[in-house]
């Protein structure tokens, strides 16, 4: 995220602080030299200077760091004897771990309508890296995945600043043509018609539904119904991711303009791909980091629709910080379906024991649709 240039020199300022101004675009790297006349202790990530030779050459860079930004050779040897870092592209990689912005799905299905399917995505492609080099112990490929989740976790916080963000939790096997996938739609557009920012786990399923919903929101009303029933022609990633994504970026196709929502998904469940309804995927190699960060994320609260064990995880893992006030006042927790979290997977009889007596007690909620689920948020706002 550029930072306000300053019209006078600053003191070198100590790395990781917000005095460190970041560089994403190559018209954010032009204005900034326009307007100061140098790019000491900036940090220029991800930005193909190959056409920037000249002022590359004349800039000061004493501090700066270029992160994985092409540029001519005579152009990195002179940053680096000007006292610049420069940390060139990795060759051959299906992504880029120093990316200053998160995903699209334009950008991860790219190539989906290609004779090679899902399998000639980028998407697909990362997946496959990622399962070849997950144990292998090379130190190279564990620090690449790492600088990766970094910089997307620094991408998505530029990304929410301001926003109020309610997490969407459910589980992947909830299929299209369902009314438990129609309410979840509903639910996403309702949310997102209330001001809020729909988060979801980025996959298909119910994630997929709240974050088309989310899309839905701007658009006419008949607009959901209707993409409902092209969706519910694919109902499910398998047995043909091609077949799931194609019709989603059909209802894209037809209807476009949709709203905003972001999507959290992890090469991790490999076998699940993201869905092309949030219009950004901040996509982790690390499920840990993903889950944390999804929920830290969630402001606003966090609804949880009926899943199984990662929906049970997520649970928890909310209702901890929540329980120990570790990141200030607890937020909203939602369940919604009683006889699922009481009887099949009874985690609400726990989640109630946890909060008894505590301040967390008058922030969560049991109801039985997800229509009810939004009104009991609004509640607890």
């Amino acid at each position: 995220m550029q930072q306000t240039p300053s019209q006078s020199p600053e003191p070198a300022p100590t790395p990781g602080t917000t005095s460190d101004r970041e560089i994403e675009t190559l018209a954010e790297f032009d204005e900034t030299l326009d307007a100061l006349g140098t790019l000491a202790h900036h940090r220029v990530q991800a930005v193909d200077l190959t056409d920037r030779t000249e002022r590359l050459l004349a800039a000061e860079v004493a501090g700066a760091v270029f992160l994985g930004c092409p540029m001519r050779a005579e152009a990195a040897a002179r940053v680096r004897a000007a006292g610049a870092l420069v940390f060139p592209p990795v060759p051959g990689l299906p992504f880029d771990p120093y990316r200053g912005h998160v995903y699209t799905p334009d950008e991860l299905f790219e190539g989906l309508s290609t004779p090679g399917g899902y399998e000639a995505t980028p998407d697909a492609r990362a997946y496959a890296w990622f399962q070849r080099t997950k144990t292998d112990g090379d130190v190279f490929a564990s620090m690449l995945r790492a600088v990766h989740d970094d910089s997307v976790s620094d991408a998505l916080d530029e990304l929410l600043v301001g926003k109020r963000v309610v997490g969407v939790m459910g589980g992947h096997a909830m299929a299209r043509g369902t009314r438990e996938y129609a309410a979840a739609a509903r639910l996403g557009r309702s949310l997102a018609r209330a001001g809020f920012t729909v988060a979801t786990g980025g996959g298909p399923g119910a994630m997929e539904a709240a974050n088309l919903g989310g899309y839905a929101a701007p658009l006419a009303d008949d607009v959901l119904p209707e993409a409902l029933q092209l969706l519910a022609k694919s109902p499910s990633f398998t047995p043909s991711v091609t077949d799931w994504a194609g019709a989603a970026f059909e209802v894209r196709g037809r209807w476009p303009g949709g709203g905003d929502s972001v999507g959290i998904p992890t090469w991790f469940y490999g076998h699940e791909p993201p869905n092309a309804f949030a219009s950004h995927l901040a996509k982790y190699f690390a499920n840990a980091t993903r889950e944390d960060g999804l929920l830290a994320r969630s402001n606003a609260g966090v609804i949880f629709l009926p899943g199984a064990a990662g929906t049970v995880q997520e649970i928890f893992d909310n209702a901890t910080p929540n329980y120990y006030e570790s990141r200030g006042e607890p937020t909203p927790m939602v369940l919604v379906d009683r006889a699922h979290w009481t009887e099949r997977l009874p985690a609400w009889p726990l989640l109630q024991a946890l909060a008894r007596e505590r301040s967390m007690e008058s922030r969560i909620a049991l109801v039985n649709t997800a229509e009810e689920a939004g009104e009991a948020l609004a509640r607890m706002a």
